[in-house]
């Protein structure tokens, strides 16, 4: 299925971001994961692919399993650190003899270690050259990309953002994911901002509930994101007090979705980091409320 055809505001669809275990525990406990969120009907899962393709083989064997023993359609990510464009080009052809039908294409983040960006000797740059490979390799593929409401952490300005992103746009995605933000006020604007320059595809706003203060400062740190500062405040005041911080970041992160599914968001992606007990209860609490 592709994923581009379950984007629809009216009804909204719930989708899941995994990353492939190191440990054989790891993958029992993301199999479980998926076992519990399973029930939630997702309309799919993503699985991401570690700096320089360390994890290729186990992103495209976590892709596959999902979609042939469980049911729910997944997307796998791809990006361009440390490929050359013929081995991009095998990539896609391992992907497409596994059935996989959706793809998030990403410049991805720079190896651990290095500061910048750089491609290696015939490679890519930028995600809008892997976008213009995969959509000339096939174009039944549906082509996810990812888009920064508060401007991405590399770029001058949020107008330099937004004009690399048209250029993807242009090049072929079907929909975009945002990274994570704790304001909607960020998504509403971006989205306004993006609909003036032509860019009308889907944008799904990507959320992470806070569950550990110590994970989420890092978090932000390497994306740029705002915390509100009330929300700061809150979680300064219970900061030892991990269950408090886990009920505040479910509850501030279910108003999130509550207002952009109001608002005409297409769906909400949640990052899972492997885990199920705040997705699952934001997403029986949105469904609860219909």
């Amino acid at each position: 299925m592709k994923i581009r055809n379950r984007l629809n505001p009216s009804n909204p669809c719930f989708s899941f971001e995994f990353f492939p275990p190191k440990t054989d525990e790891g993958w029992r406990n993301l199999r479980q994961t998926l076992e519990d969120l399973a029930g939630l009907e997702p309309g799919f899962v993503s699985v991401t692919y570690g700096a320089g393709g360390s994890t290729r083989d186990k992103t495209l064997q976590l892709v596959t399993e999902i979609k042939q023993t469980t049911g729910i359609e997944a997307m796998a990510h791809l990006t361009c650190v440390g490929h050359t464009r013929e081995e991009l080009m095998e990539i896609v052809d391992r992907l497409l003899e596994s059935r996989i039908e959706n793809v998030l294409a990403l410049r991805g983040d720079p190896p651990i270690g290095q500061k910048t960006f750089s491609p290696v000797e015939g490679g890519f740059r930028y995600a809008a050259e892997l976008v213009s490979l995969i959509r000339d390799k096939d174009h039944t593929l549906c082509i996810g990309g990812a888009c920064y409401p508060e401007g991405h952490i590399e770029s001058a300005s949020r107008d330099e953002d937004l004009r690399n992103l048209k250029q993807k746009v242009d090049a072929g995605l079907d929909f975009v994911i945002t990274q994570l933000f704790f304001d909607n006020a960020f998504y509403f604007d971006f989205v306004e901002r993006a609909r003036r320059v032509g860019i009308n595809i889907p944008i799904v706003p990507g959320i992470m509930p806070i569950t550990n203060i110590e994970q989420i400062n890092r978090f932000i740190r390497l994306c740029g994101a705002t915390l509100p500062m009330r929300l700061s405040l809150e979680l300064e005041k219970i900061k030892d007090d991990p269950a408090a911080v886990a009920q505040l970041g479910v509850a501030h992160a279910t108003v999130q979705c509550i207002e952009l599914l109001r608002r005409g968001a297409p769906g909400i992606h949640f990052y899972t980091l492997n885990k199920s007990p705040a997705t699952r209860m934001i997403v029986s609490a949105l469904r609860t409320r219909g």
